[in-house]
């Protein structure tokens, strides 16, 4: 049976560019489509575009975990891939989901269920979170268990990658909640800063209201804001701050109170602009997360909540137990498994009972 990607029976999450509803584009880390079906195996009908690195389309299916691995010298074609078989006789649920952030991008064209049937979606979740963060945000090296503590292995080429760990991620599904993941690896508040699209760098003051943000994609699209109204804010940025990519060095310093000051109004800026689309209901949550920085940053945000506050907007400052003191590589996935249950006690201690 041959099912298309415009039946309402498919659940969808995330910033997904659905201009042709029967071929959805998918660009940040963790977007996702799932399907409730009975028969013995599903084929997708699949078009990627490899920016770099090595890359696979996530799947989970029955709750258990796999990948296939993508070809760049399959680049604009369309592929037809097997993504399960041999299932058993009875009800089966099939996620796809976007385990990296801008070093691909795909669109899904089609489905095909052999022997069986779609069935309806599942109920909407009443919560929902939108997360805007870095590659800690996106689960970038958290499956690299074996230096958990440690720096990075070298030249991992986003093989040890996979948003489904990622801490947000985690919190959205431990909370029930759906989730809208605007993370990317590198990413800063301000442009011409971090590391995302190195050399002319991007921050997250241009990507935070667009539908695409990679540039080998096209033009960067606008994002429809009505699409999607959250309860709660996660913003996780301030880890690459601190690189001037307009030298190339890490030579940017929060203590310097004309730059405090400059960080902090762009900073706040987003979340002003965010505030006057989702209105009073919508809280905010501002973290950092395990990886070693300076807590210089951190007292900027915690003063910028002090200001949110005053001005009306609900803005909560989350600080993890070994806040940028437990590992000098990208934390791993016990370490996402950490940040999650705590920023969950903390969301469902401080935030949850002022969501109307």
């Amino acid at each position: 049976m041959n099912i298309s990607m415009n039946n309402t029976c498919l659940s969808y999450m995330g910033r997904i560019n659905n201009s042709d509803p029967a071929a959805p584009v998918f660009y940040y880390p963790g977007s996702q489509a799932e399907l409730r079906f009975t028969g013995k195996s599903v084929t997708i009908r699949l078009k990627n575009h490899n920016v770099w690195g090595n890359v696979s389309l996530g799947y989970v299916i029955d709750g258990r975990m796999g990948r296939i691995p993508l070809d760049s010298a399959d680049n604009d074609k369309e592929v037809t891939l097997r993504v399960v078989s041999c299932l058993e006789e009875g009800e089966h649920t099939l996620i796809i989901y976007k385990r990296y952030g801008a070093n691909h991008f795909y669109s899904i064209n089609g489905i095909d269920i052999e022997d069986g049937d779609i069935l309806p979606c599942t109920h909407e979740p009443s919560l929902r979170i939108e997360a805007y963060g870095d590659s800690v945000c996106a689960g970038e090296m958290c499956e690299a268990v074996d230096f958990t503590g440690r720096a990075d292995p070298e030249n991992a080429a986003s093989i040890y990658d996979n948003s489904w760990y990622s801490f947000v991620m985690q919190t959205a599904r431990i909370l029930g909640a759906s989730i809208n993941n605007i993370s990317q690896g590198g990413i800063a508040v301000l442009d011409k800063t971090g590391y995302y699209h190195m050399p002319d760098t991007i921050g997250m003051e241009t990507v935070y209201n667009k539908l695409c943000h990679i540039p080998e994609a096209g033009e960067l699209t606008e994002w429809d804001f009505s699409r999607y109204i959250p309860d709660i804010v996660i913003l996780a940025l301030g880890q690459n701050d601190h690189h001037n990519a307009v030298t190339d060095t890490n030579d940017v310093d929060i203590s310097d109170p004309a730059y405090r000051r400059k960080w902090k109004d762009a900073y706040m800026d987003i979340i002003r602009a965010l505030s006057r689309k989702y209105g009073s209901s919508a809280k905010y949550v501002l973290t950092t997360t395990l990886l070693r920085h300076e807590r210089s940053w951190d007292d900027a945000i915690g003063e910028m909540c002090d200001e949110l506050n005053a001005e009306g907007i609900a803005a909560f400052h989350n600080i993890f137990t070994r806040n940028g003191d437990a590992t000098d590589g990208h934390p791993r996935i016990s370490e996402h498994d950490e940040m999650a249950d705590e920023l969950v006690r903390f969301i469902r201690t401080h935030v949850l009972s002022t969501v109307n």
